[in-house]
């Protein structure tokens, strides 16, 4: 059995039969990818890989309780099988009893497709895309900019199989774009990002013009001190933003205390205005463009997630409904604790905040602020506030009666998203977006530009 020959359902399958253990969870992710790199409006490489990792959960029970054992490995052969399942086995009977544990999921059905091969990527992903991107190397090149950056396309097909019945599926696509264009003398930068399903729905073009008009604001630069702005935040920041946010709220870490939705003198602040605007924080794995596993995949236990639910349905979720928190992220286990219903993290996040207008119209009804282009390099300060510091990147631009008129310095920001969202007074049209910072961890989101009356530039920063 090679890891390449063998089925993956086939893997999962053999795994189950050498369990000796109470329970038993296996994964198998099948993995492939195909990517595009240019510099200087030209390819520079471009390449195909593939992958398998294989993950065992083994579970024990004890006069004490349940513990859990988790390995995981890749490119498993015949060989590694065996010794792959005893060493999860020996994990959970060398561990104590797993705070989270619960009876392993029954009763979902099997996925009709099983059975069937992995879906896979491949250079044919591009097979569009990269014409249209030499187009934008030539109207670049004419137009006296460079294009610089990368495409990248990724499928994983995820096997799921317990002892208790379980045979899930679920392929998951995710492509990224990232284009910078650059002045000749590298003075100027700016940035654009799209994530994509299939690379049908990104026009390079389009890019490339947008980044050519923020070129041309940039030729006029003016310095400002740091302080609170008016300032228009696009989906790709307040995407940043929020998955941070969604990231920070474990129900049982807010029922401790430990987090801004903790509420003083006990308990969580669930049921709580948190914005003036009707905004709905909101995920949903049948979400049209975004669409994301509909179970629980879990490879470990955390605040947010737990290995016992492996398979466990995941439905629509309001994280924020109507400005008020709806929601915290819960396993059946914290779920349990805290009293809250079930409500496991899924692989998107959306932002509806009511509003028609998109950015371009938000700046054309700005008497003075500022417009950002993304953030970058975000750090929690606080978690008792879910403070965050971070930079501004690749262009910040000063708004006058509906105009931009010209670039200004980057800065460090101090703010919190939960602060942002008491304080926004107008939320855009919602758009399918790319988040800057955490593109390589999480990248199906649809977000608004958000105009926050006061947002803290607390320094100014040197950075690009």
């Amino acid at each position: 059995m090679s890891p390449r020959t063998t089925k993956p359902h086939e893997i999962v399958e053999r795994a189950l039969e050498m369990s000796t253990a109470d329970g038993c969870v296996v994964i198998a992710d099948e993995e492939s990818s195909a990517n595009l790199r240019w510099a200087g409006n030209a390819l520079t490489t471009n390449g195909v890989t593939r992958g398998r990792t294989l993950t065992v959960i083994a579970t024990v029970d004890g006069a004490e309780g349940t513990a859990s054992g988790v390995v995981s490995r890749s490119a498993v052969t015949a060989a590694d099988l065996e010794p792959l399942v005893r060493a999860a086995e020996a994990a959970a009977r060398g561990a104590g009893p797993a705070e989270d544990a619960q009876p392993l999921v029954e009763g979902t059905p099997t996925s009709p497709d099983f059975t069937d091969a992995p879906a896979e990527t491949g250079s044919a992903v591009f097979a569009d895309f990269a014409p249209a991107l030499g187009e934008a190397f030539a109207r670049a090149r004419a137009g006296g900019r460079e294009l610089y950056g990368f495409a990248n396309h990724e499928m994983t097909s995820t096997y799921v199989g317990t002892s208790t019945g379980l045979r899930l599926r679920h392929d998951q696509p995710n492509g990224t774009l990232e284009l910078n264009a650059k002045s000749p003398d590298r003075t100027r930068s700016a940035w654009a990002g799209r994530s994509t399903r299939d690379f049908k729905d990104v026009d390079p073009a389009v890019m490339d013009a947008e980044l050519a008009q923020r070129l041309v604001w940039a030729q006029r630069r003016t310095e400002l001190p740091a302080g609170r702005y008016e300032t228009l935040l696009p989906p790709t920041a307040v995407a940043d933003l929020l998955i941070y946010q969604l990231w920070s709220s474990a129900a049982r870490d807010a029922a401790e205390g430990r987090t801004v939705f903790s509420k003083p003198g006990g308990g969580t602040r669930v049921g709580e205005k948190l914005s003036s605007l009707p905004l709905t924080l909101r995920s949903d794995p049948h979400e049209p463009g975004l669409e994301s596993a509909p179970f629980v995949i879990a490879h470990s236990s955390g605040d947010d997630a737990s290995v016992f639910d492996n398979g466990l349905p995941i439905t629509a979720t309001d994280w924020v409904r109507d400005g008020k928190l709806d929601r915290l992220v819960t396993t059946r286990h914290s779920a349990g604790l805290t009293g809250l219903p079930v409500a496991p993290g899924a692989g998107n996040l959306i932002l509806d905040g009511g509003g028609g207008r998109s950015l371009e119209e938000m700046v054309a009804g700005t008497a003075s602020g500022l417009l950002l282009t993304c953030l970058w390099y975000i750090r929690e300060v606080d978690p008792a506030t879910l403070l965050l510091t971070g930079l501004t990147r690749d262009g910040v631009y000063r708004v006058e009666n509906g105009e931009v008129v010209g670039e200004v310095n980057n800065f460090r920001f101090n703010e919190s998203p939960v602060d942002l969202l008491s304080r926004a007074s107008e939320a855009g049209r919602s758009e399918k977006t790319l988040p800057r910072e955490w593109g390589d961890w999480f990248t199906r989101a649809s977000m608004p530009a958000l105009r926050v009356p006061d947002f803290n530039m607390s320094s100014v920063s040197k950075g690009v």
